[in-house]
């Protein structure tokens, strides 16, 4: 496998288009595990992001033995002492949807004033490279929780998550990307590549 091809640690379809809208200008064909060959479930039992960033990165990269990215991210509310956190995906139930989780964050906050519902996206991205080195970047978007879903674009909780007077799901995909919490950790490792150190970019 040529070093022009990273294996994205996920088959989530939503991240795979994300990784590729923002790499694929780089030079790198991005594909999903799947795509590459890994079928199993890497269980995610981390305490943090970057844990379980790493965990996932370092399970496909012993199965395929190539360069390997992938990232942790979720959505952190100040007014819910930080939840839904690294349980964001699980937080409505394991076979939830996208819009089941948004409904009960906003069941959660109901009530809330606009000032109290602060909260950020962050993202942890672990990169290994074919030789085997590991490496961490770090990404933040700070934001607020809306009252309803608004917008058709992006996953997640994209459509409760406000910056500004726009939801994530209401913006395009160049415009979310520049502001995004893995936007931003994607560009760490972007620079990581281009110069072989970022001020956001830990060593593990």
């Amino acid at each position: 496998m040529q070093e022009s091809v990273l294996v994205l640690a996920s088959n989530n379809a939503g991240k795979l288009r994300e990784m590729q809208e923002i790499l694929t200008p780089f030079g790198l064909r991005v594909l999903s595990q799947k795509e590459a060959g890994f079928t199993e479930e890497v269980e995610e039992n981390g305490t943090t992001f970057q844990e379980n960033a790493i965990l996932k990165a370092q399970t496909v990269y012993n199965a395929l033995h190539c360069a390997v990215l992938a990232d942790d991210s979720g959505l952190v509310i100040d007014a819910l002492d930080g939840a839904p956190g690294v349980y964001s995906h699980r937080f409505a139930g394991e076979n939830a949807t996208d819009d089941d989780r948004c409904q009960l964050v906003l069941e959660k906050l109901q009530g809330v004033p606009t000032a109290q519902r602060t909260a950020r996206f962050l993202c942890s991205i672990c990169y290994i490279t074919a030789d085997g080195e590991q490496h961490c970047f770090q990404g933040a978007c700070e934001g607020k929780i809306g009252t309803a879903p608004r917008g058709e674009n992006g996953f997640g909780y994209d459509p409760i998550f406000e910056i500004g007077r726009q939801t994530m799901a209401e913006m395009t995909e160049a415009e979310k990307n520049a502001v995004s919490h893995r936007g931003r950790a994607l560009a760490a490792f972007q620079a990581y590549l281009k110069n072989g150190k970022d001020e956001n970019h830990v060593d593990k």
